[in-house]
């Protein structure tokens, strides 16, 4: 089988779209802390917190919609201090989000450890399931990829029309944006730019830890250390590659999980036996670097991004 057969494959794209799924949801997050003006490097820890809150809330009976409803609010939680000590306080954001990334993580492997201090083996839940949407998912190769995911995957994809709804055609978006753009402009407006920064900082990280969710509640059914592993990082170069549009954040996601999918099915090639397993798990990694430079040289940065704001200046 060659690259070309795998990439016909309808089961490759199925594995790439649920790749991609908590890609969306951390990458939608963190556009829209950057578009308000925020960096938040705090996106893995809260997708670390969001992974766990998920899991251990179903793990003691609660539904699998209410354990993702506990993530967000634990993202925002996190996203609230976050915004509390970048905005007003105008903190440096790079220190804060590193921090809250190191507090996010250890907090979260102590209360593992607080509430299963005897586990040797992570506890199973009974996670999200496919759900085929009859007639769409019977379209060859695409159906079964975009229409039989869980009901998170579909929600990622309508959070990303819903988000590109908000942003463009709503008064909200225009100040949101207009906060990381301008946000004297804002102030002129009679609005708050530190509510703006912090309510957006608050609902990004939200969407951060149900993407940290998604891990354990869709994809996986168990949360273990290091689950997240990295993606939180990859999600803040997808929002560069998607020149901080929703919509090209989302072909990003979907282009690095196709690259992380193919890496995968190549290593159980002929091709796979004569190349180090190494130089496959690192290819998605230099695709994506490769095709973030090459995007980067036209994207349009936030003119306002981490750049603090103090009220009445100018």
């Amino acid at each position: 089988m060659d690259i070309f057969d795998i990439l016909l494959q309808a089961s490759f794209w199925t594995a790439a779209i649920r790749i991609a799924s908590p890609l969306i949801f951390a990458a939608l997050g963190e556009l829209i802390c950057e578009r308000a003006g925020v960096l938040n490097l705090g996106i893995e820890g809260i997708m670390v917190v969001g992974a766990f809150a998920g899991w251990l809330t179903v793990y003691l009976g609660g539904g699998l919609w209410f354990g993702v409803a506990v993530a967000m609010f634990s993202g925002m939680a996190f996203g609230l201090v976050h915004g509390v000590l970048t905005v007003p306080f105008g903190l440096s954001q790079h220190v804060v989000g590193l921090g809250i990334t190191l507090l996010a993580t250890s907090l979260t492997y102590y209360c593992y450890r607080l509430a299963l201090p005897e586990v040797t083996s992570p506890p199973k839940i009974e996670a999200f399931q496919p759900l085929e949407i009859p007639l769409l998912s019977e379209i060859p190769v695409i159906g079964p990829a975009l229409f039989n995911q869980t009901p998170l995957t579909y929600l990622a994809f309508v959070l990303v029309l819903l988000v590109t709804l908000v942003l463009y055609r709503t008064p909200m978006g225009l100040a949101l944006r207009a906060a990381g753009e301008n946000p004297a402009a804002v102030e002129a407006q009679g609005l708050s730019v530190s509510a703006i920064r912090i309510g957006a900082v608050m609902v990004g990280s939200g969407f951060m830890a149900v993407g940290g969710a998604f891990l354990t509640m869709s994809a996986f059914n168990s949360f273990f250390f290091e689950m997240v592993n990295g993606r939180g990082w990859i999600c803040i170069a997808l929002v560069v590659f998607g020149s901080w549009k929703p919509g090209k954040t989302l072909l990003g996601a979907v282009l690095f999980a196709a690259f992380d999918a193919l890496q995968i099915r190549v290593q159980q090639t002929p091709l796979g036996a004569d190349i180090p397993y190494q130089i496959f798990l690192m290819a998605p990694y230099i695709l994506s670097i490769l095709a973030l430079v090459i995007m980067s040289r036209r994207a349009q940065v936030p003119a306002a991004l981490m750049v603090p704001f103090n009220k009445g200046e100018r």
